[in-house]
């Protein structure tokens, strides 16, 4: 295994594989001093982020009949900077261009028609052309940025690659450098459709806009059951070779783009995760293959919370795209919400519209639907039903419909599934499920045909799509023994109308599990023992409380209010005598989020239930009142409990909400309830899904299953390795934080720091002293102080899992506390004296130059919050002063890094041209990381940049200007040898202009001006007569335009991103 792999062997490796590809390279300059330099990429300047030239010619290829002056306007278009635009909305606009060409008029026969101007020839890859350019400098407005590489599709950015080194962690690539190219370039996503990031060993991908927890690795290239060695391909480094071979191939690439790219609502990007691509295009070659296949197109098992819901939209986005025929889609599910669940997903991804008539609201229109020749229709199975003394009339012979079968193991009712065979005969049937029958009854394939496509549990855990997820026993007394795994206990409670069977079940083999099940006392240790866990967790996700029938879900939701409130009485009571205020302060922390969390029980409706419930001595017109409450903005119970901040916290049900119903921050099930099999896996799947911050789904096991159901459940999560149960017992949840520890053990020793030897001493004081400068060393380099904050933030985010559980196991690791301690320091939760007086001192230096904005002072440079810099009152020699006699010097430079930064984006956005010294400030931060330069010589460049920029900003007063007036000027020399003469007479020019501009703003520059070509030109106009009149003789023609096309980019720029000259 290699040591160490860099980003350039990484970047090379890339190039070379797409270049063997037959992939274009193009090789910019990565020197500083090339940043304008654009000739590679024949772009007018360091801003555009399209290849100008290979758009226009692939336009011209793609679209040899519209005319030169049309194609030479969308260029336009693609060129201009959409950095103050919403990006989200910019992307969406150019990807539905993109994939769907952009309609534009034209005559014909002298009538006015139009024509579709193609992006991309998506029925013919390899007419396309494909550029893979590296270190290609961009400007933003604060600073250039410089992308590792950039692949582009005639002549568009469609794919970011961020690399790192080896020894680098891929999430930092993302906080560091994903993150801060949004925010620095966001240009550049205007068009893009996929982000890449990677390190050698480990390879990530996701939407621009996504957040890390849902990235994901692509190691699979032709078929999903490729074995995955992770091993060997760690130790090759050769990762990011699966990506090109499995991706970036012409013909997958442009299928990638135009059939698994879509947005939900318009705002959230969803781009095809790998198993995704490669099942749906498994599921298209049966369809292809249907006439032999005799209609089962086969069994798509995706495990729940993987995203088989989009796989469907996938599917049919394709199939309409790519296959010729006039298609009906049918997609059947057995339960309401399941229903207006997958309706809602089609609606939001804009497969259909929102007032499509596609869901019949009986069994008789249902039958006319199908009679027809509608395009998609959502319905229950149930409305198959018909008169059983009657055979089922045949609705549609047709061979080109398409039925969707979704959670397939339960949809399939006999009578009803014969129905729909006698119906439509020569319908095509897929069936989509996370859990199919397995063993004896694989009932699923005899309906249906063979697998499709298979992505388990234990797949998805280790590609990192779903969560993995973790048992606790609690509460062992209450659990049952084997012996309910022989009886069909969990088939009668599946059904939530348990109630209207009471008499049968007391006669069969179940009666006596059922009654220890619902045993009073039994019930209470629950509920005690939920009141305790609920608010002592550390990651406060969501939580639902899975009960045997109606009744004892709304028994238990009783038993949990009382139980809850003498939690409350109890911790009010340890509170008034706990001595210790950080202690005081978590008692309160966690009584207020008991008082705030709200809890519901959400069961079925029925006739006669309040009777029924009034029996048992329950009442349910409370809970029924809740479960159909609309609150004032619309919301549902079930819009509640899917909102992350809404305090609908912990929800008692019994059947529903256990299939199909997604609650990303669902982190924790206490499950009461016998199940066994594709039930239990669809029911405990619900704290499966990826959420921020969410390390796993917690399963509170009280009924003994995870016991006995290992080897039967297996049969769901074999992974790449073996086979793999899809709960681990939380032990080892614990072990995992025990492995981060070692972890970060080792982290810190190249830098000198051995925890070891901080829990050796026996001096307070010299152990803090140990602790500070610990510290103080992590802030020394970027790349450290990165790297330990995704380490602390991963072990943060595991003690939280484990919590409560690993107080109640005694769990202990002596080199926890003091990176705690640590971690403390870093995030400023912990009150140092010694640290906080060193941050006084910079502070009092830095403040003096600080003061409170004056609203009508153009010379001063306001920072957010009202507060200005003005650097003329800054003593460099204090700060020198400071930082010198400061033992923690790496403290005191991030703050002055920090001041920096402030000053100069107020500073750029006052004058464009500043952003040089940006430039040189990163150059010095880069440096300094790279080991070029020590700590003094360090700060002291830091110094001679402040003392740069006191000159700059007391330029504009020093020539007598304003600072909009100073930043024309600077435009207009730029790369300019001017004599002195010359240089007053431009001086001349920048004031002129700026008053004409002035005096004529509202008149030429009116709502939108830059968006309208008719004041776009009056203000062109008026640039061009201006500087005609002032200009020196040495402006000749060719710079004269150049300079007044600079300024009018400029000023259209300044209006797109609403720093300036905007109505």
């Amino acid at each position: 295994m290699k040591s160490f792999i860099s980003e350039d062997d990484i970047e090379q490796s890339l190039l070379k594989r797409l270049k063997e590809l037959d992939w274009d390279w193009i090789e910019c300059d990565p020197a500083v001093e090339q940043q304008d330099e654009v000739a590679k990429t024949g772009r007018a300047n360091s801003s555009e982020c399209i290849l100008p030239e290979i758009f226009r010619a692939c336009l011209k290829k793609l679209n040899p009949d519209i005319s030169t002056e049309t194609l030479n306007s969308i260029v336009g278009d693609f060129r201009k900077d959409y950095t103050g635009t919403d990006i989200v909305d910019t992307n969406y606009k150019f990807y539905n261009q993109i994939r769907n060409g952009i309609n534009v008029k034209v005559r014909k026969n002298g009538k006015e028609d139009f024509e579709i101007v193609k992006l991309m020839d998506f029925d013919n890859p390899l007419n396309n052309t494909f550029t893979a350019v590296n270190q290609m400098w961009i400007k933003g407005r604060f600073r250039y940025r410089r992308p590792d590489v950039l692949l582009f599709v005639n002549g568009l950015p469609l794919v970011f690659i961020e690399l790192k080194n080896s020894t680098v962690k891929v999430e930092e690539a993302y906080n560091k450098n994903l993150l801060s190219y949004r925010e620095d370039i966001p240009n550049i996503f205007a068009l893009n459709q996929i982000c890449v990031l990677s390190n050698g060993l480990t390879t990530k991908l996701g939407a621009f806009n996504a957040g890390y927890e849902f990235f994901f690795e692509w190691l699979r290239v032709n078929n999903e059951k490729e074995p995955i060695d992770r091993k060997k391909i760690a130790e090759e480094g050769s990762s990011i070779l699966y990506l090109i071979e499995g991706l970036f191939r012409k013909e997958k690439l442009i299928d990638y783009i135009e059939n698994f790219v879509f947005f939900d609502n318009k705002r959230i990007k969803i781009i095809a995760k790998n198993h995704q691509y490669l099942g749906v295009n498994n599921l298209m070659d049966n369809v292809y293959n249907r006439e032999n296949l005799k209609g089962k197109l086969g069994v798509f098992w995706h495990t729940q919370g993987s995203g088989k819901s989009y796989s469907m939209v996938m599917f049919v986005r394709k199939v309409r795209r790519k296959v010729n025929g006039n298609f009906t889609f049918l997609v059947i599910t057995d339960r309401d919400d399941l229903d207006t669940q997958i309706h809602k997903t089609f609606v939001r991804t804009e497969v259909i519209g929102a007032k499509e008539e596609c869901q019949p609201k009986n069994s008789a229109q249902l039958r006319e639907f199908l009679s027809g020749n509608k395009p998609m229709l959502f319905t229950l199975i149930h409305k198959f039903g018909y008169d059983k003394t009657k055979k089922y009339p045949i609705l549609s012979t047709r061979n080109d419909i398409f039925v969707l079968v979704d959670e397939a193991h339960r949809t399939q009712y006999k009578n009803l599934a014969e129905n729909m065979h006698t119906g439509i005969p020569n319908a095509n049937y897929i069936a989509f499920t996370g859990t199919p029958l397995l063993g004896s009854k694989r009932l699923t394939n005899q309906w249906f045909g063979d697998y499709v496509s298979e992505y388990n549990f234990g797949q998805s855990v280790e590609d990192g799509s779903t969560v993995p997820l973790f048992y606790s026993r609690r509460v062992p007394e209450v659990g049952l023994e084997n012996d309910w795994l022989d009886t069909d206990v969990d088939q009668i409670v599946e059904d939530e109308e348990l109630n209207t069977r009471e008499q049968e079940l007391l006669e069969n083999s179940s009666s006596r599990i059922l009654e220890v099940i619902k045993r009073d006392e039994r019930l209470d240790k629950i509920a005690a023992d939920i009141a305790h866990h609920f608010p002592r967790r550390g990651f406060l996700g969501k939580g639902m409380v899975i009960s045997v029938d109606k009744y004892t879900t709304v028994k238990m939701y009783d038993k949990v209010q009382r139980y809850w409130q003498e939690e409350k009485k109890a911790l009010i009571k340890e509170r008034n005598v706990e001595k210790d205020t950080d202690k005081r302060q978590e008692l309160t922390k966690r009584l207020n989020y008991m008082d705030s969390v709200e809890m519901a029980v959400v069961v079925s409706e029925e006739g006669d239930e309040v009777d029924k419930f009034k029996a048992q001595g329950l009442n349910i017109s409370l809970h029924r009142k809740k479960m159909n409450e609309i609150t004032p903005d619309g919301k549902d119970i079930e819009d509640r409990f899917k909102d992350k901040n809404d305090n609908l916290r912990l929800v008692f049900v019994c059947a529903m909400w256990l299939t199909g119903f997604d609650v990303p921050s669902l982190s924790t099930l206490y499950l009461d309830k016998p199940m066994k099999n594709h039930t239990l896996m669809q029911a405990i799947a619900r704290a499966n899904r990826v959420f921020p911050g969410k390390t796993c789904g917690i399963i509170v096991d009280y009924v003994n299953v995870f016991k006995y159901m290992q080897k039967a459940l297996s049969e769901y999560a074999t992974g790449n390795d073996g086979a793999e149960y899809p709960a681990k017992d939380i032990d080892q949840l614990i072990g995992s934080i025990d492995q981060c520890i070692a972890e970060i053990d080792q982290f810190l020793i190249p830098m000198g720091i051995s925890l070891d030897k901080i829990i050796e001493e026996t001096d307070t004081l010299e152990q803090i002293e140990l602790y500070r400068k610990a510290y103080n060393k992590i802030l020394e380099k970027d790349e450290w102080k990165d790297r330990f904050k995704v380490l602390s933030h991963l072990l943060d985010n595991l003690y939280d899992a484990s919590k409560p559980e690993i107080f109640e196991k005694g769990w202990y690791d002596e080199k926890f506390a003091p990176i705690m301690y640590l971690i403390g320091l870093f995030y400023n939760q912990i009150d140092d004296d010694k640290l906080a007086r060193a941050k006084a001192k910079m502070a009092e230096v830095l403040d003096r130059s600080v003061t409170i904005a004056e609203a009508d002072d153009k010379n001063k440079y306001v920072i957010h919050k009202g507060k200005v810099i003005d650097l003329s009152k800054l003593d460099v020699e204090s700060i020198k002063k400071v930082i010198d006699a400061s033992p923690y010097k790496a403290l005191e430079i991030e703050d002055l890094r920090a001041y920096i930064e402030k000053v100069l984006e107020q500073m750029i956005n006052k004058n464009c041209t500043r952003i040089r010294f940006s430039e040189r400030y990163k150059g010095i931060i880069d440096r300094y990381n790279a080991g070029g330069s020590e700590n003094e010589d360090y700060y002291e460049k830091l110094l001679e940049l402040i003392d740069s920029l006191k000159r700059e900003q007391s330029r504009a007063t020093e020539m007598d200007l304003e600072e909009e007036e100073l930043e024309i000027f600077d435009l207009l020399i730029k790369d300019r040898k001017l004599t002195k003469a010359e240089e007053q007479k431009v001086k001349l020019a920048a004031k002129n202009l700026y008053k004409k501009l002035l005096e004529e703003k509202d008149k030429v520059m009116v709502v939108d001006w830059y968006k309208d070509e008719q004041p776009k030109q009056k203000v062109l106009g008026l640039i061009q007569v201006s500087l005609n009149n002032d200009l020196p003789e040495s402006y000749d023609r060719e710079v004269f335009s150049t300079k007044t096309n600079l300024l009018m980019n400029h000023f259209i720029d300044m209006a797109v991103q609403g720093y300036g000259w905007v109505a």
